[in-house]
């Protein structure tokens, strides 16, 4: 697989099961002539695409749909900007750079090469959101993911550690550790968190305190045997989590995939999509990319691989381009009389 990703879709077994629940068993009636049922035939463009009409419970595969984790974190951040209005707080000193006509800021992130350390940290924060604006009500909770159930280290766990929810820190910290006792790439992240959001609706799970340590270690081990092209091996993260077993390891995956419905296909559409929704969420939690003056060297490389680029698809527009004459611009052949002598 690689770097490389796929643009084949499955659609989630929640909607299967919607689609099936509509259909009803057919009854014959011999009172209806042949006329009468084909008046009341539906063409079958016309018939609703249901993936169209549930896109919203698909967001790690429609490119369309909006991603969970920002939606969850709108709530938060208009009470931030609400409480700073009401109590006349100032939002703090500005400390964003803007590019000038003598100087040019951009940050080292793109969505082919994304910055490690702050793709982790918008990761971390997408799946804080997750945890703290879960449904109320409460969701069925797997064993697998259960950590009293499948602790991973050895000391005891707290009585209420379904209780109370983690910091922003506490699961950057966790993240981190994972990715880089690894040697995993920011790419990685961004598909570790589709996987979650993938996992968390077709599985119809919530993410919380007692979970979700488990839920990110699975996601990160999927996305890197899906990823990287030299996968880290089940046996190396019982080198990092020393107290966890290979065969503990297994089973995660094993069932991880299966509520995926062994649908690991990420389309390079919904990839950008959860890059630049992490980018929003960045900047609305004032959690900027670090931004650097544009070098003479950079402008230089910058300007090799766009022309680099030009030059690569400038050869596929000519062979696809259509040429196509307007009834102005035929030449018929003109006939002139024969002299015959």
């Amino acid at each position: 697989m690689g770097n490389t990703t796929s643009c084949c879709v499955s659609s989630s077994p929640k909607l299967r099961r919607n689609a099936h629940s509509r259909l009803e068993s057919y009854r014959p009636d011999t009172d209806l002539s042949r006329e009468d049922t084909g008046c009341n035939l539906q063409h079958i463009s016309d018939r609703e695409n249901i993936d169209d009409l549930n896109m919203e419970f698909n967001p790690s595969d429609h490119p369309r749909a909006s991603t969970i984790f920002l939606s969850k974190s709108q709530t938060d951040v208009r009470e931030k900007r609400k409480s700073l209005f009401i109590n006349h707080h100032p939002p703090g000193q500005i400390a964003r750079k803007y590019s000038s006509c003598s100087t040019i800021f951009l940050d080292d992130s793109t969505v082919s090469q994304p910055n490690l350390k702050y793709t982790i940290k918008c990761v971390a924060l997408a799946i804080y959101y997750h945890i703290k604006n879960r449904d109320p009500d409460g969701r069925m909770l797997l064993d697998i993911f259960d950590e009293n159930l499948h602790p991973l280290s050895k000391s005891e766990v707290p009585p209420d550690y379904d209780k109370h929810n983690p910091e922003q820190k506490q699961i950057y910290r966790f993240v981190r550790t994972l990715f880089s006792a690894a040697q995993l790439t920011a790419e990685c992240a961004i598909v570790t968190l589709v996987y979650l959001e993938r996992l968390l609706t077709y599985a119809e799970i919530d993410i919380c305190p007692a979970n979700w340590k488990r839920i990110v270690l699975g996601a990160i081990l999927l996305a890197s045997k899906v990823w990287d092209d030299q996968a880290v091996w089940n046996v190396d993260y019982c080198q990092i989590l020393k107290d966890i077993t290979v065969e503990d390891m297994n089973e995660l995956e094993r069932q991880f995939l299966e509520l995926l419905q062994f649908n690991i296909n990420v389309p390079s559409s919904v990839y950008a999509k959860y890059y630049f929704d992490l980018r929003s969420l960045a900047e609305a939690n004032n959690l900027s990319f670090p931004l650097e003056p544009l070098s003479r060297e950079r402008a230089h490389k910058l300007e090799a691989i766009s022309r680099l680029c030009e030059d690569k698809y400038k050869d596929l527009r000519r062979s696809t381009r259509k040429r196509s004459a307007s009834a102005d611009n035929l030449t018929l052949p003109r006939w002139s009389p024969a002299i015959i002598s």
